[in-house]
């Protein structure tokens, strides 16, 4: 019982962190937590050492554990360097796939596809984290997975205003990038290296503008005073 109550909170902490329903630099309350999922002090902390290893959260000493925050400086090096990471995970990923990997992101794409059509911005959020985690352990590159998760937790983060978005550009935008997951499965079998990193770079592409808006939203409409 024990063991489940402590998968639970592993996993829905990691949910509300990527959903933002925990919010960047928000305080976890472990008594809180502890009552909730019928765990004692020290599998709480384990728990939160490997969340902390992850980079999902920050255990500071004598002053609590937060959610990994986000400032300008992660904002400048998440666009710096997320495409660099990305490609290089994609290739590795053709060169290094098993068979039962490759299955097995089949599958989580079948669980984005229908977040898609049901429009529940938290599981599209979930489910494509998990895809391109997936294809970072194809990867199998003991340096680049690290970095690879740390990125996908902000990308998380900060593409909310990519999948929360309502127009119909927006639906279009997102379409798409269903269809590049499946191209990128498609790419993988076909062991081609070359064209999986143009489509790594236009995937990137198709949500940085919107993005970005998580740190440059546009402007609120100003009154200005009437002239006589």
């Amino acid at each position: 019982m024990a063991q489940k109550s402590k998968e639970a909170l592993y996993e829905d902490l990691k949910r509300k962190i990527l959903t933002l329903e925990l919010e960047p630099g928000e305080t976890l309350d472990e008594t809180r937590l502890s009552t909730q999922y019928g765990l004692s002090r020290t599998p709480l902390r384990e728990i939160f050492r490997q969340l902390a290893g992850e980079g999902y959260i920050q255990i500071r000493d004598n002053r609590g554990t937060i959610v990994s925050p986000m400032n300008h400086t992660t904002m400048r090096d998440f666009f710096q360097t997320a495409p660099m990471i990305y490609a290089a995970i994609a290739r590795l990923a053709v060169d290094n796939a098993k068979p039962a990997q490759i299955q097995d992101l089949k599958q989580v794409q079948t669980r984005f596809r229908r977040a898609v059509a049901d429009g529940v911005a938290e599981d599209m959020v979930f489910w494509n984290d998990r895809f391109h985690f997936l294809m970072g352990q194809m990867a199998g590159n003991q340096y680049l997975m690290p970095s690879l998760q740390r990125l996908l937790i902000d990308h998380a983060r900060i593409g909310q205003t990519f999948w929360r978005a309502r127009t119909p550009e927006m639906a279009a935008r997102i379409d798409t990038a269903a269809d590049q997951h499946d191209r990128f499965i498609a790419l993988i079998e076909a062991g081609d290296a070359d064209a999986i990193v143009s489509l790594t770079l236009d995937h990137w592409s198709l949500s940085r503008d919107h993005m970005e808006l998580f740190v440059r939203p546009d402007p609120l409409p100003v009154t200005l005073p009437e002239t006589a």
